[in-house]
């Protein structure tokens, strides 16, 4: 069963009295346990729906609609899976206590993998949900592999009872699903001849594994299970020349680099970040793969859309990880606008000084930096630092940290999509002027 949070006026829904809290049962004789139900049982042009409406009057609709026509349902979301296993390095666990509650979830849903791109690893799939995946050809699923050989990944997983990586890839892959996989690396566990070994049993699974991440192991000060070695320059430089190595085969033998490093991965090695062309259509950006060459490519398309800001000052905070990258980026913002721009770095007082990532700097980190800039006309910080609500990890509103300082601040994903606004506020500025 599913509940209707809400439909849309006009909508097929609304003419046939489908109203917000309505419990959905059935479509054509089929239970409907949760959205992917309710989406693949109602792809059809005609289809019965079994409902309930809030008053507790049993309904049932006979629906009809043509091609390109939109129910008009949202559904309530849905009870996500909860991940059995206890990675030293998973994130959730170098979180400090205190936060809100749903930043504790720690999912593992391969339906949220199939809509989302969030990272599974099936090491939760009954029969049932392989048999529904192969049904609704949830392809393709973003699967966090990190170690195909058993034993590694029980250990990795931390969880004794984890089925074979491989067997359950090769089952859905026989069935025409497609997998984007990442794989955490942790020195001393999963690299070496483990990650050898991952790389070539996910490559001779062929077309099935569109590509492959290496990201290095993160954490945190609260990161208390983390009992490995530290991610180092030696460990990241070994990481990429096995992902070069493995890229260059890739490219010459299927004309894709197929194994990616993460962003990371390059700035921890010193090493110089590949070209945007490099990343082909950027399937794993969400995860770091190509995220600065994105940056990159979007700020030289979007340089002639800029206006002319001469004489302002623009503060723009970032992380310890992006000092070494931002200046060309400025430089070109400079030239284009005749603004100057100061880069402000800043630590992360949340999770301690390791984690160097500007997209997890907090509403304190923010505040600190800028509280006595009086002498900045604006401040940008990272559009990665609050949810769609506004709300930073610490529980801090965007609204809150703008009350308190002394100039405009705007999130920003790529200067861009600020600075080229019409509602910009320095152009504001600069009309009433």
């Amino acid at each position: 069963m599913v509940r209707v949070a809400r439909v849309a006026p006009g909508s097929i829904a609304d003419e046939v009295g489908i109203l917000p809290g309505t419990e959905i049962s059935a479509v054509s004789g089929r239970a409907v346990d949760d959205f992917l139900d309710w989406e693949f049982l109602t792809a059809d042009d005609a289809f019965e729906v079994s409902a309930r409406l809030p008053s507790g009057e049993d309904m049932i609709y006979d629906i009809e609609r043509e091609d390109g026509d939109t129910l008009g349902v949202e559904l309530e979301p849905p009870t996500v899976r909860r991940c059995a296993n206890r990675c030293e390095f998973c994130f959730v666990e170098g979180l400090p206590k205190g936060l809100r509650k749903p930043l504790y979830i720690r999912d593992d849903d391969y339906r949220l993998s199939f809509a989302y791109g969030n990272f599974a690893t099936l090491s939760n799939l009954k029969q049932r949900d392989i048999d529904r995946i192969l049904e609704y050809r949830l392809s393709p699923l973003y699967v966090s592999v990190h170690a195909t050989p058993w034993e590694a990944r029980k250990v990795l997983l931390n969880n004794p009872r984890v089925p074979n990586i491989i067997e359950q890839l090769t089952l859905l892959a026989a069935g025409g699903i497609q997998f984007h996989g990442q794989m955490v690396i942790v020195p001393g566990l999963n690299d070496g001849a483990v990650l050898e070994q991952s790389l070539t049993d996910l490559w001779n699974l062929g077309d099935a594994v569109l590509s492959v991440a290496l990201v290095p192991v993160g954490l945190t000060q609260f990161s208390h299970l983390y009992t490995g070695k530290p991610m180092d320059v030696a460990h990241a430089s070994a990481l990429l020349a096995v992902a070069e190595r493995w890229g260059a085969r890739a490219r010459h033998e299927r004309g894709t680099t197929w194994v990616f490093g993460s962003d990371e991965l390059y700035l921890l090695a010193g090493a110089e970040l590949p070209a945007a062309d490099f990343y082909g259509d950027f399937e794993q950006v969400e995860n770091g793969i190509g995220a600065v060459a994105t940056l990159r490519a979007r700020v030289a398309e979007g340089l002639e859309r800029l206006p002319r800001l001469d004489g302002r000052k623009i503060g723009v905070v970032t992380g310890i990880s992006m000092r070494t990258l931002m200046p060309p980026l400025i430089a070109q913002l400079e030239q284009a606008t005749g603004a100057s721009f100061e880069i402000i770095e800043t630590t992360n007082s949340l999770f301690g000084p390791t984690t160097t990532a500007a997209g997890l700097l907090v509403g304190a980190d923010i505040t600190r930096a800028l509280a006595a800039r009086v002498d900045l006309d604006l401040a940008l910080i990272p559009a990665e630092t609050i949810n769609e609500t506004g709300i930073f990890l610490d529980d801090t509103t965007l609204a809150d940290v703008r009350s308190g300082l002394p100039m405009p601040v705007e999130p920003s994903y790529d200067f861009i999509d600020v600075l080229g606004a019409g509602d910009c506020a320095l152009i504001a500025v600069e009309e009433v002027r």
